[in-house]
């Protein structure tokens, strides 16, 4: 058994439901969710848009490989109304992103593991610090409480009551 981790964000449609059916579709089909982070809203990052995004970090059991999960996550993804455009960054239903796989490091075209741009990101430090707060990047070999205390992103993410 395996502990992945994923980034759940959602900006366009109604937010939260799109993330609880992904939550239950990444349940179905790609492990055991034991840890869940609470809901935040967040600013775009990477591109301006009026429409917010919630983000949420859910902690997996899975017996799958990287590349088995890449796939689900996709698949979940386009099921939920994902259009994927030529701009990398741009307003979408759901995105799923992959940040760790166990202590795996994974570098390809497709998927790289940990995710590359984490670190810069406080809208994926802040729900992480919930889930695995102590845990150490394998790459940075850092903790990500220390991670998101030198993120030099001031973009706004607010906790959801």
């Amino acid at each position: 058994m395996s502990k992945l981790i994923l980034l759940l964000g959602s900006n366009l449609g109604v937010r939260n439901r799109i993330l609880e059916k992904a939550i239950n579709a990444i349940n179905e089909s790609i492990g055991f969710i034991d840890k869940t982070s609470s809901l935040y809203q967040t600013e775009p990052w990477g591109f301006d848009s009026k429409d917010l995004f919630l983000n949420q970090v859910v902690s997996v059991e899975t017996t799958l490989n990287p590349m088995e999960v890449l796939v689900k996550v996709q698949e979940i993804e386009n099921r939920l109304g994902r259009v994927r455009t030529a701009n990398r960054y741009s307003s979408r239903t759901i995105d799923i992103d992959i940040l760790f796989y166990d202590n795996l490091t994974v570098d390809m075209k497709e998927l790289q593991i940990p995710h590359p741009r984490l670190h810069e990101r406080r809208f994926t430090l802040i729900p992480l610090l919930e889930v695995v707060g102590g845990f150490f990047h394998p790459v940075l070999n850092q903790r990500i409480d220390v991670l998101a205390e030198n993120c030099s992103d001031k973009s706004r993410v607010e906790l959801l009551a």
